[in-house]
């Protein structure tokens, strides 16, 4: 049983008949009692003309998946059971992070029938969310109380990283098709195989005329060469304590998700092998064998549950597990965020043993500080300037120790990072280094 806000009014307005009997002579006490005696028989009428909730069953159609951020429609079919028409009130108990409306949704079903209510979501995190029951309110004819009951309806949406660097793709896609059509490099590279043979014109590089073709067709002949093929791209995303730092909108660990779904697409379109791991201390997630358009499900689906951990990640292991999935990846791309030179001591002494052995890609995404530095008004603010300044020398100094270990480090905002990663991948193919 509940009462709604019309029987406190109306117990409120007894005020009026209480002074008027008093007037009359009549006991104020009396006349109180008589009158809360009323609005409870008035009450317990309500309830026991509302339809019994209880008598209703709830059947769940949802989406099995959502990304993060965007709509997505779930509908209830309410069938009612019982004798009487229920009119009510209807609430889905999804959990906060679902974005459910915060609002009671009206509900009217006929004995022996069934409605459809449609509860919109918005999802604010990856993962899954969850709705265990559904709240339902029978009210009466007066409005004064009803029923309540809790209906068990477990229900589930696996809820995926949103992919919002896929703007990017279009234009990386056609940078991709010129290197591998029309304009083939023309220089060869540890990473380019032989394309096609066209006639030599001024500006081409000598050093790729075929000497035995021009010979038999009396003019000068040019081999051409394109991006290798079936190369292993392995893509490492840290899920340890810096992966939980804030930067722009979200956190670290969102925007290496987001570069590591542009490059799996890019590179997947290129022909080459991609494997996925995210580890701290052990495997979150691991993604190999899945190439073409099976690449991109099986990675949103790895990444979905996966969260940052409060605790430092193991790189020696992170890179064994690495030379597990491919014993000579092409290309090593670890995002990650190595602030500190004090605390990547462990990161670069493992990074050192696998960069002379592969190229190796170390990008970070920060979050700029939109204030400028200068005079401040405050010593706050001072302090605040300092302490910035400190942040950019170590980042830096991390980012020139990373060079000197034979690798490319990649620093941007989080907006930015995932096609700097993608075009340091085309440039790579461009060179015939890849």
């Amino acid at each position: 049983m509940y009462v709604t806000g019309r029987l406190v009014l109306l117990t409120a307005l007894g005020v009026v008949p209480v002074l008027l009997l008093s007037a009359a002579g009549v006991s104020p006490w009396a006349a109180a009692g008589g009158w809360a005696l009323l609005c409870a028989a008035a009450a317990l009428a309500d309830v026991a003309g509302a339809a019994d909730p209880r008598r209703l069953r709830i059947e769940r159609r949802l989406p099995g998946r959502a990304r993060r951020d965007e709509p997505a429609e779930t509908e209830l079919r309410v069938r009612n059971d019982g004798g009487r028409t229920l009119v009510g009130l209807l609430r889905d108990a999804w959990q906060p992070t679902a974005g459910a409306p915060a609002d009671r949704q009206p509900l009217a079903v006929p004995a022996g029938e069934a409605r459809t209510v449609r509860v919109p979501l918005r999802p604010r995190r990856r993962g899954e969310v969850r709705s265990e029951f559904v709240v339902i309110r029978s009210i009466g004819c007066l409005g004064l109380a009803g029923r309540q009951a809790v209906i068990a309806a477990p229900g589930a949406i696996r809820v995926l990283p949103p992919f919002t660097a896929r703007r990017h793709l279009p234009s990386r896609l056609a940078r991709l098709r010129e290197l591998d059509g029309s304009t083939s490099v023309q220089v060869r590279g540890a990473g380019t195989e032989f394309d096609s043979l066209r006639e030599y014109v001024r500006g081409d590089d000598v050093r790729s005329i075929d000497w035995r073709a021009t010979a038999r067709s009396g003019t000068t002949m040019l081999r051409t060469w394109r991006p290798e093929r079936d190369r292993h791209v392995v893509i490492v995303v840290d899920t340890g304590r810096t992966a939980a730092t804030r930067v722009g909108d979200g956190v670290r660990l969102d925007a290496g998700m987001e570069a590591a779904l542009l490059l799996g697409a890019l590179a997947a379109a290129a022909g080459d092998h991609v494997h996925l791991l995210m580890f701290d201390r052990a495997v979150r997630a691991r993604v190999t064998g899945a190439d073409g358009s099976a690449l991109l499900p099986a990675m949103v689906e790895a990444m979905a549950p996966v969260n940052a951990r409060l605790i430092d990640t193991d790189w020696d292991a992170a890179l064994a597990q690495a030379r597990r999935i491919t014993r000579r990846p092409a290309l090593l791309v670890l995002l990650t965020a190595q602030d500190s030179p004090d605390a990547a001591r462990g990161f670069l002494s493992a990074l050192a043993g696998v960069a002379s052995r592969t190229r190796v890609l170390v990008a970070t995404a920060t979050d700029a500080d939109p204030r400028p530095v200068g005079v401040r008004p405050s010593a706050a603010d001072a302090y605040l300037a300092a302490s910035l300044e400190r942040g950019r020398q170590d980042a830096a100094a991390v980012r020139r120790a990373i060079g000197r270990a034979g690798a490319v480090a990649v620093t941007a905002d989080a907006e930015t990072l995932p096609p700097r990663v993608a075009d340091h991948y085309l440039y790579l193919k461009a060179r015939g280094r890849l």
